[in-house]
């Protein structure tokens, strides 16, 4: 959905606007011309699932890209930081990791308003709340989960000291930093009391485990950050989504992969429901199969996720009352983030079930 102020031709013309524009098109088309890519008018609309960080489908002539870019203000400290993603991207280029290409970075706020990067255009399917015909069989589902766990083990097995990510992530102290920040991101998110959220952060702080040796995590690793080749066999051609990325334990990425991930004897509704109704058919695994073939690809023992799983619930909680505080202030037009408020509560007893033991 495009509002009237999110795209406009000339700073000029959002002035008169109560909100910044989200692409100013004349200076944006001077940029790409520096950059080489295509010629002539702007067409732009947005694309994705995404509720956080904002991403067009950008086309001039022949050529067609992807920018992406923060959301309007006001955002909290070291959030939606566009040219750190577009960093790992270009880090991890090289490698098995199946990631996008990165064409062009900006942080000349002058351009568009804030900083962005633009990438190569990925054509295929991303998987959310139905399969494409092609694929909507058993062997064929099967295959897509199997191709989401290589796909982070690919991830997972990045030398990222040879990519030139020492500093992008401590590789020690991780956990204890994910409590802490999020701890803090709390305070800035908030739109109301929640107790839960302090009793889970305590029961977090109380039950840490031991860490694996470090590696990049994506953060936000679920089937619908990933996009497929539309014809079978199923085949992953791209992560997407890297804003939540640094250098840690892997099996916070495990963790929060089955956080996302519905089986048949799931109850109905909630998050889990609207971003993975789609794996409830026959042929998808369940999550214990899932660990298991992480298990087995990877060499990494995972043994009991359920901390790295509350871990994953509360973080989703305090990172999705950060969006729907935006739609609270008017800074998106997301219908989906202006529903949300219900959805927080829920992540937030899934997460606290989750530390009792009963789920």
């Amino acid at each position: 959905m495009i509002a009237h102020d999110d795209i406009v031709a000339t700073h000029e013309e959002s002035l008169g606007n109560e909100r910044r524009a989200l692409l100013v098109l004349e200076p944006l088309a001077r940029y790409l011309d520096g950059q080489g890519l295509g010629e002539g008018d702007i067409q732009a609309e947005p694309v994705g699932e995404g509720h956080s960080n904002v991403t067009y489908l950008v086309r001039r002539g022949e050529c067609e890209v992807i920018l992406r870019r923060p959301p309007r203000p006001p955002l909290p400290p070291s959030a939606h930081d566009v040219l750190r993603e577009a960093r790992l991207l270009g880090a991890i280029a090289e490698t098995p990791a199946r990631v996008p290409r990165v064409l062009a970075t900006c942080d000349d706020e002058e351009v568009i308003g804030a900083p962005f990067y633009v990438m190569e255009r990925v054509h295929g399917e991303v998987i959310t709340d139905s399969l494409p015909a092609a694929l909507d069989d058993v062997a064929q589902r099967a295959r897509i989960a199997d191709e989401l766990i290589d796909a982070l083990v690919e991830v997972h097995d990045v030398d990222w000291r040879a990519r030139g990510l020492e500093g992008f992530g401590k590789p020690t102290g991780y956990l204890e930093r994910q409590l802490r920040r999020f701890g803090g991101l709390w305070e800035i998110n908030r739109t109301r009391e929640l107790p839960g959220v302090e009793r889970v952060a305590a029961w977090l702080a109380q039950n840490m485990p031991q860490s694996d040796p470090a590696t990049i995590v994506h953060g936000d690793y679920r089937l619908g950050n990933t996009m497929f080749a539309s014809q079978p066999p199923a085949r992953l051609v791209a992560i997407f989504d890297w804003e939540m990325a640094t250098i840690g334990d892997p099996l916070a990425d495990v963790g929060y992969m089955c956080m996302m991930w519905t089986q048949p004897d799931d109850p109905p509704g909630g998050l889990r429901e609207h971003v993975g109704r789609v794996t409830r058919a026959e042929g998808f695994p369940t999550r214990e199969q899932l660990v298991a073939r992480y298990e087995e690809r990877s060499g990494r023992s995972v043994g009991d996720l359920r901390w790295y799983t509350a871990l994953a619930l509360w973080k989703s909680v305090i990172f999705m009352e950060g969006n729907y505080k935006r739609a609270v202030v008017g800074s998106t037009d997301d219908p989906y983030l202006k529903a949300f408020g219900d959805g927080v509560v829920e992540l937030l007893d899934r997460a606290e079930a989750v530390t009792r033991g009963e789920l």
